[in-house]
């Protein structure tokens, strides 16, 4: 893993103990830890793309939680869901706008040669490879059936 988000990880974490950030000193720690286990079970550092992995997987888990806890009307979980949200976020690459998301969707369907619905299949990896992190498996799917739907099939 890239030693800067490490460090910077880091440095966020003694930044936070010292102001009394809790929410920002549990996440850190968590995702500290997470980051760790995956190396152990991996028996070796993580890449920077695995690191990435794992932050993005981190982050879908919080945005779930907070899906189900809001339909069971638990708005103290919600709330501290987004809390610790808004601090993963902050060591994700900027999301793609819609447009940048188009490009990208628009390549992977060139570069498969894909044509119809039928074709999503093949356009979903390319486009999610392309994305790079920088945009969830929802929004590039979405962006696909759209792009897809309006070639005409």
């Amino acid at each position: 893993m890239n030693h800067t988000l490490r460090d910077q990880l880091q440095s966020d974490l003694k930044t936070a103990m010292k102001s009394q950030d809790v929410v920002s000193r549990e996440t850190i720690r968590f995702t500290m830890a997470a980051l760790k286990y995956a190396e152990i079970e991996k028996g070796r550092e993580l890449t920077e793309e695995e690191a990435l992995a794992l932050l993005q997987r981190e982050t879908k888990r919080r945005v779930d939680s907070i899906d189900q806890f809001r339909s069971a009307g638990r708005q103290d979980l919600v709330d501290r869901e987004e809390e610790q949200l808004a601090v993963l976020r902050k060591y994700l690459p900027a999301e793609l706008s819609d447009d940048e998301l188009a490009v990208i969707v628009r390549e992977a369907i060139d570069a498969t040669g894909a044509s119809s619905m039928q074709d999503m299949s093949k356009v979903m990896p390319v486009a999610i490879q392309n994305a790079s992190g920088r945009a969830d498996g929802k929004r590039i799917s979405a962006a696909v059936r759209e792009a897809l739907a309006s070639s005409g099939t």
